[in-house]
């Protein structure tokens, strides 16, 4: 098992979101599993001919979502991500609910806001 990752300099997508987009599917359908070691930046910067800010601006934003987590010198492992995931989703909701229910707007306007949302978010796939 290997990290497979291919950037499109073409693409309107900036490289930093499709290694993000792709190292997160492969976690999410199991291909990269709990605990395996990514490689070091510098080292997957190199592999793909990209700048090293590039591939940490993915890492960190795969650690902001609970997809890896970074052991310090130890190098980045993906994360049991399914727990952290479920977890900021949680907060995520509970955070939304508290600042509609500030504003005024009643339940079924709430979740109309938050189906609206979920539409536009899951548009593309």
């Amino acid at each position: 098992m290997a990290l497979q990752i291919t950037v499109d300099p073409d693409s309107a997508t900036a490289p930093f979101e499709q290694i993000r987009a792709q190292i997160a599917d492969q976690v999410r359908s199991g291909t990269l599993p709990v605990g395996y070691k990514l490689p070091t930046v510098r080292g997957f910067a190199g592999e793909l001919g990209l700048a090293a800010n590039t591939v940490a601006k993915a890492y960190r934003a795969l650690e902001s979502d609970g997809v890896i987590e970074t052991r310090g010198r130890h190098g980045t492992f993906v994360a049991a991500a399914g727990d952290a995931a479920a977890r900021e989703a949680a907060s995520a909701a509970a955070a939304f609910a508290q600042r509609v229910r500030r504003l005024g707007l009643d339940r079924a306007a709430a979740l109309t806001a938050v189906e609206e949302a979920l539409r536009a978010a899951y548009a593309d796939g």
